[in-house]
């Protein structure tokens, strides 16, 4: 539901089946939480190690190289081989390693950000992990507290919240518990609500969770940005570009060789090797190694200006904006 400010107390009380007096007993919220799931935001972009590997093999360079390396284990350059493959290899470890390190990073980062929240629960105050919170319960609110999930505010003491994370909104809101009437209030106008994210800046209060976890106001904004289909870097595009360049010009350069060798009346199967190794000659094995000590050199001088970057290309992306357009948002 999203109309929990148009609602009375007793109303959203007796919705959600809880006490402001004695809250949630502990086996309603145990079988809530199963329900609900944790109060948490899914990141869909979490890679597991295996799948952050074999991104390193996608980029068209990469694989026109495999095909190099392979058309010379078949013309018998083994050196050649040996000189590829360590390219490639080299390419995905550098590539692998920034990503992995990026992503343990931000999953230690998760770990340290759980906070704990004062909840009511067979009517005693008790503290929890903000993961645990489920629809349902009565939570303390204080000052200097995040705002651990979505809420319909019980009592309001002087309370103020800073809501710029949703809003764009630099001052405190004053919250109070009256109820609001007109359909589709913004968010910034809902001063009975308490929304996930947001800071208590002053004064105390008592909510009762309505949403948590994704179902809350900033998991929707997780949701919508994470539906975002993402794009090609400028290089990436460049890159790929080239890859196909070279493999037509590959495929160029053998079928001139082979025609010019059999209007001269030279053996076809001779002239097809020969076509073959001018293409592989002609791939630049070193580009793809090259742009990713670049890459990871990038995102090193990033993480001692405190920038963490999870993906290489981003180094890029970042050196080509010129202009950042934001409103107060």
């Amino acid at each position: 539901m999203s109309d929990w400010y148009q609602q009375e107390i007793e109303e959203v009380l007796t919705t959600l089946k809880t006490s402001q007096k004695d809250g949630l007993t502990a086996a309603e919220a145990k079988h809530r939480l199963e329900e609900h799931g944790l109060n948490e935001l899914i990141d869909r972009g979490t890679k597991s190690p295996w799948l952050i590997l074999l991104d390193q093999f996608k980029d068209v360079m990469v694989v026109i190289l495999f095909i190099a390396a392979i058309v010379s284990f078949a013309l018998g350059e083994y050196a050649d081989v040996v000189v590829i493959m360590a390219i490639v290899v080299l390419n995905a470890a550098i590539g692998f390693s920034q990503e992995y390190r990026a992503e343990q990073a931000v999953a230690a980062l998760k770990k340290l950000a759980v906070p704990t929240v004062k909840v009511r629960r067979d009517g005693r105050i008790e503290e929890i992990s903000a993961r645990k919170l489920v629809p349902g319960d009565i939570v303390m609110l204080e000052a200097g507290n995040l705002v651990p999930a979505d809420g319909r505010l019980l009592e309001s003491v002087n309370l103020k919240i800073e809501e710029a994370a949703l809003t764009g909104e630099s001052e405190a809101v004053e919250k109070h518990t009256d109820v609001l009437s007109g359909n589709d209030l913004a968010i910034g106008d809902r001063h009975n609500m308490v929304y996930m994210g947001t800071v208590i800046a002053y004064g105390r209060g008592t909510a009762v969770i309505t949403g948590t976890g994704m179902n809350t106001q900033l998991g929707n904004i997780a949701n919508l940005i994470q539906d975002v289909e993402q794009e090609q870097t400028p290089l990436q595009r460049r890159l790929g570009h080239l890859g196909i360049t070279l493999g037509w010009v590959a495929l160029a350069i053998i079928a001139v060789v082979v025609i010019l060798g059999l209007l001269r009346g030279e053996h076809w199967d001779v002239l097809i090797l020969t076509g073959i190794s001018m293409a592989v000659a002609a791939v630049p094995e070193g580009l793809p190694a090259v742009v990713s000590v670049t890459l990871a050199l990038g995102s090193q001088r990033m993480l001692k200006r405190n920038a963490l970057i999870r993906k290489l290309p981003a180094v890029e992306t970042l050196g080509s904006v010129t202009v950042i357009c934001s409103d107060k948002t």
